[in-house]
């Protein structure tokens, strides 16, 4: 359903942001820059929660990542907005939970949606304020023309438009450069590289002005690739060898930036679209001590590994255990660029920099956070307690009653306390009644009023 509020266009809102952005002065609240910071979002694909060492595998090598998060912060209760892909990336840039943008599922080739002309990225927000911007890597959110992300505030694309199992007959996956086809089917094997290499790049080339690299890797998603030069160096196989080449493709974007003196006027966020694809056996990752993985709303599924990056900003070796999600960073970004949030719509996400600065006493700034799978509301967390709603497993098969988990000592969620807590099940309803009159829940066919419709176009595919 329409949101139902008067909205502005995108373009009048982005126009009216560019003609008064001059005007406006860069927010000092917990801000000592005198600049916009520079902003680098990582984002691996099917990274499970125990796939880098400093969160505790013993089998997978990350030390630069494992620099990154020691030089840093790092969070141990950092959540995607989804499950799977495509959602998770339309929270990314949205700052809402995927049904708000009616993004809950996955988009195939030559599909007929993606996201929708009248949202305002994350890059249009930021190029009101004179950000060079860059997406590298895999978009998943519409591969036609007006979906890409070169009409979505994007000023340079470098990538595959979907994930990189999904060739169509006598239609290999594509590597687009802007909105041209530069190779197809992609060679795989170096993408990564080559991914990093256009990274670098545009960081030289903007070393001089603000700018947004949205770097999204294509792995560790299957069907798994490496070069030779990474190939057979982990312990964990060739997925090993595939994450071993992430973490350096990690090092080689902070080396730059180090070099060229942007280390200390850039905050550099690093995680997952989702959890690990436990299916793929061998070719998948591990959310261990967490449950389950992608494509479901345990935690396993949600919640990533997340760490953030500011030399002089951040306090080094912190790790966080308050709860934020990848939603949080359009507003926190928009915040430190001095950028107004859209007036019109509902954003869900919400400013983080008192956790990311460590200011004393720093709690989540969500009062909830909710698990949807598609239009499904599953689940809700508040605190330390998780409240999953009954609702049926992904494939149908099993019914999963409701349940009450105290993720402080119970992580595995393994153990429903329900009985023992009735008041905070009540307290935990509430949440979600709230959340059910707002974004609707398919499960007791709620539609929500609050939705705001995908983009949709007509198309012709190949085959006809």
């Amino acid at each position: 359903m329409r949101q139902n509020v008067k909205r502005i266009t995108r373009r009048r809102f982005l126009q009216a942001s560019i003609s008064t952005a001059a005007a406006l002065a860069i927010p000092d609240v917990l801000s000592a820059a005198n600049e916009p910071p520079n902003f680098v979002v990582i984002y691996a694909d099917d990274l499970g929660y125990n796939d880098l060492s400093c969160y505790g595998s013993e089998l997978i090598n990350t030390p630069r990542i494992d620099r990154m998060a020691a030089e840093g912060i790092r969070f141990t209760d950092f959540y995607s907005a989804a499950a799977v892909c495509t959602p998770s990336r339309a929270a990314l840039l949205t700052g809402c939970y995927p049904p708000r943008v009616s993004l809950p599922s996955v988009l195939g080739p030559f599909s007929d949606i993606g996201i929708s002309d009248g949202e305002i990225t994350l890059a249009e927000l930021l190029k009101t304020r004179g950000y060079a911007t860059a997406c590298i890597g895999k978009w998943h959110l519409g591969d036609q023309k007006p979906f890409l992300p070169t009409r979505h505030g994007f000023d340079y694309y470098y990538g595959i438009p979907y994930s990189n199992d999904m060739p169509r007959p006598n239609w290999p996956v594509p590597l687009l450069q802007n909105e041209k086809i530069i190779e197809q089917p992609v060679v795989q094997e170096t993408l990564t590289e080559r991914y990093t290499e256009e990274a670098i790049r545009f960081i030289k080339a903007n070393r001089n002005r603000p700018f947004f690299l949205y770097l999204a890797h294509t792995m560790p998603h299957v069907p798994l690739s490496v070069s030779a030069r990474f190939a057979g160096r982990s312990r964990r196989g060739l997925y090993g060898d595939v994450v071993e080449c992430i973490d350096w493709s990690t090092g080689e974007i902070l080396d730059t930036l180090t070099r060229l003196g942007l280390d200390k006027s850039t905050l550099v966020i690093f995680s997952s679209d989702n959890g690990p694809w436990l299916s793929m056996k061998e070719h998948g990752g591990s959310a261990l001590p967490l449950r389950d993985g992608k494509g479901t709303t345990w935690e396993g599924g949600m919640r990533v590994p997340g760490i953030a990056w500011w030399p002089g900003r951040i306090p080094a070796g912190v790790v966080c255990r308050e709860v934020v999600s990848t939603i949080d960073i359009y507003p926190t970004f928009a915040v430190l660029a001095g950028a107004d949030l859209p007036s019109d719509r509902i954003i869900d996400g919400k400013d983080m920099r008192t956790l990311l600065f460590g200011k004393r006493g720093a709690v989540s700034p969500h009062k909830a956070f909710y698990y949807y799978w598609r239009y499904e509301l599953q689940a809700v967390r508040c605190g330390k307690w998780k409240l999953v709603l009954e609702h049926k497993s992904r494939d149908g098969k099993t019914k999963i009653p409701q349940q009450l988990f105290n993720l402080e000592v119970d992580i595995g969620e393994t153990t429903d306390v329900s009985d023992q807590y009735p008041n905070v099940v009540r307290r935990l309803m509430a949440y979600v009644e709230e959340m059910r009159e707002d974004l609707g829940d398919a499960l007791v066919g709620r539609p929500g009023r609050n939705r705001r419709p995908c983009g949709k176009i007509q198309i012709k595919k190949p085959s006809e």
